[in-house]
């Protein structure tokens, strides 16, 4: 029964998101159709063939890897501020704790040279046509969409730069996708925060979270085309033109203009994430105030109040009764508080007791898979504002339709988990 409930939810999302599109007319049937068909085959992929998470766990330790080598400029720049929490320096000194500003921002800056220093080899252009024929033969994307939503798999708004160049050409519709895809998944930085959480209680975590990241670019897609569906012509729909190495004649040039654009961004996200969170801490204050004259609700917040709107989303997850409200906590608390304080409070509601189904921990793990939270509209609109700054206004103005976009899509993912799963002692545990 729940796991029918869990494949009715899938219509049933795809459903608001049709109610909320700006032109239902052109709404791309046959590319929800591949996007849905593509998204199930992950899913049974992964539940009932688990040797295939072997192959994602590996590209999840290349970037890893990767982005690992932005600390060291970091490390020499900021000394321990820049070491995450746990680790020691060359001369001993332990880590202060975690500082977004020293450990994650750097690694913006490093990729940003990075993939300006790949456009100038000529790296990146081939694999954006790989995944523009795959995408393209499912979900009729186009290159620029295909390959960023694919790079939001193991990075996070990194992936932007991987179609710096066709940025300032991209259409409505492929901007929308885009940022639903980047707010509806998780940077792969960010997985080990939640396997250390969860390891005790769901012993194969990393694997599903990777799992879900995947699952989340065809779920993005079905909510985002249904919402705003294309009704122009993107230059990188189809096969893409060849490209040079791009406007650098050395490649000392193509690292520093990297370096600067990722410099951009990483303010970007920086200045609106102290304006927003800042703005969301007052309106919750206001909300404490007035709940202290309410009997009952001495303790009124804001992610209270939509932890009781997001009792039929959960519903939707097809999860156990017992376990609904808690549940729909948890997804109120990820709008204000990030996945990272839903993901501890998961682990905390299953050690207390609040949480017993072991279906709903699998479920909430990948409904909670996604930065589908009030400063990722900071960090996205804002980081993609500054590579783009003539379409500021436009990008700004899709941000919240996005965020929604994106939450819908996150439960889309959820839903996949919760039509596959069978029990506590299948393949599901075993990855």
């Amino acid at each position: 029964m729940e796991r029918l409930i869990s494949l009715s939810g899938i219509l049933i999302l795809t459903g608001a998101a049709y109610a909320f599109s700006e032109r239902r007319s052109l709404v791309p049937w046959g590319t929800l159709a591949g996007a849905l068909t593509l998204s199930l085959f992950l899913g049974g992929l992964v539940f009932l063939v688990p040797q295939s998470a072997i192959f994602f766990l590996w590209a999840n330790n290349v970037v890893l890897k990767l982005l690992s080598y932005a600390g060291e400029g970091a490390k020499f720049l900021f000394g321990a501020l820049a070491l995450p929490p746990g680790e020691k320096g060359q001369a001993g000194e332990p880590s202060l704790g975690y500082f977004m500003a020293f450990q994650m921002l750097p690694a913006v800056i490093f990729f940003s040279a990075f993939m300006s220093l790949a456009y100038y080899f000529f790296l990146i252009q081939p694999v954006v046509r790989l995944f523009a024929k795959i995408f393209r033969r499912f979900m009729r994307l186009s290159g620029a969409e295909a390959l960023c939503t694919a790079s939001n798999i193991f990075t996070g708004i990194e992936a932007v730069f991987s179609i710096r160049p066709f940025l300032e050409k991209l259409t409505r519709s492929e901007f929308f996708t885009i940022l639903t895809a980047c707010m509806a998944s998780v940077a792969s930085t960010t997985l080990a925060i939640y396997v250390s959480f969860l390891k005790e209680a769901f012993p194969s975590i990393a694997g599903h979270l990777i799992s879900a990241s995947i699952i989340s670019v065809p779920a993005s897609v079905i909510i985002s085309k249904a919402m705003i569906p294309e009704c122009e012509s993107p230059l990188t729909m189809g096969e893409l033109p060849k490209e040079g190495k791009g406007p650098h004649s050395n490649f000392m040039g193509a690292v520093i203009d990297g370096a600067w654009e990722g410099l951009k961004l990483a303010a970007g996200i920086g200045t609106l994430l102290i304006a927003v969170l800042g703005l969301v801490a007052l309106v919750n204050a206001l909300i404490h105030k007035g709940g202290s004259f309410l009997p009952g609700h001495p303790e009124l917040s804001l992610q209270k109040i939509l932890g009781w709107l997001m009792i039929p989303f959960a519903w939707c997850l097809g999860i156990s009764q017992h376990d609904l409200i808690p549940a729909s906590q948890l997804l109120g608390e990820r709008w204000i508080l990030t996945e990272v304080v839903a993901y501890r409070d998961l682990a905390r509601f299953v050690a207390e007791g609040l949480i017993r189904d072991m279906r709903t921990v699998v479920v909430m793990s990948y409904a909670l898979c996604g930065f589908t939270h009030v400063a990722s509209v900071a960090i996205f609109v804002g980081g993609i504002s500054a590579l783009v700054p003539s379409r500021r206004d436009e990008i700004a103005g899709l941000g919240m339709k996005a965020l929604f976009a994106a939450f819908l899509a996150t439960l889309i993912t959820g839903c996949i988990a919760g039509v596959f799963f069978i029990s506590a002692q299948g393949h599901v545990l075993s990855l």
